[in-house]
């Protein structure tokens, strides 16, 4: 069967802290094998059980400074002290080898990739609830000062939510994964997406 759809189209992902997000992103990766996450720089030190270039690229300051000079970032922004980026090389490389893209980054962000690629598909993910998203965070056992500027920092976050493409609400996760299986499909099935010339080469007289 001929593939149909161009590859390179970029999903972003947002969503406030505690929501989910993570996991749905690893498991939305591990069913679209075509679908490739986006690894980010990040000055912050790596968590136990992290990988150089699997889980970020981790980099300290002086040179997460000179990358912003030398502009090699599509967008980047600082988090609870820590400077994060999405470099341009990468989304090139990923584009070069023929795969779609995921990107996992917060609202600001995704506002710079939409004005650099206007056609990049952008996803935010909702928690069920406030309350919901308070005992999640509760049950990481953090402390009563960081749950409260997360929860401070995820009413910021979800009051951008009419920028983005679409809304999943993260409940039940099988079905979040689902509604995530389903945006892709979508638009990777999207006439201005399509091959165009495989198409008529077989259908057109």
């Amino acid at each position: 069967m001929m593939e149909l759809y161009k590859r390179g189209n970029i999903f972003v992902i947002s969503a406030p802290s505690g929501t989910g997000k993570t996991t749905l992103c690893d498991r939305l990766l591990k069913a679209l094998t075509d679908l490739k996450m986006s690894i980010s720089h990040t000055t912050r030190k790596p968590r136990p059980g992290e990988t150089d270039g699997v889980d970020y690229f981790f980099v300290d300051k002086e040179t997460f400074e000179k990358m912003i000079s030398n502009e090699e970032f599509i967008e980047w922004a600082e988090v609870y002290g820590n400077f994060y980026g999405t470099s341009k090389n990468v989304i090139s490389q990923l584009m070069k080898q023929g795969y779609d893209i995921l990107l996992d980054i917060d609202a600001q962000g995704a506002k710079s990739i939409k004005k650099l690629y206007p056609e990049s598909i952008l996803i935010f993910i909702l928690p069920p609830s406030m309350e919901e998203l308070e005992r999640r965070l509760l049950q990481r056992n953090e402390d009563k000062d960081t749950i409260k500027k997360r929860l401070s920092k995820a009413e910021e976050e979800i009051s951008q939510y009419k920028f983005y493409d679409y809304i999943v609400i993260n409940d039940n996760i099988e079905e979040a994964l689902n509604d995530l299986l389903c945006i892709v499909c979508a638009e990777r099935l999207k006439t201005k997406r399509i091959k165009h010339d495989e198409i008529e080469k077989i259908f057109k007289k």
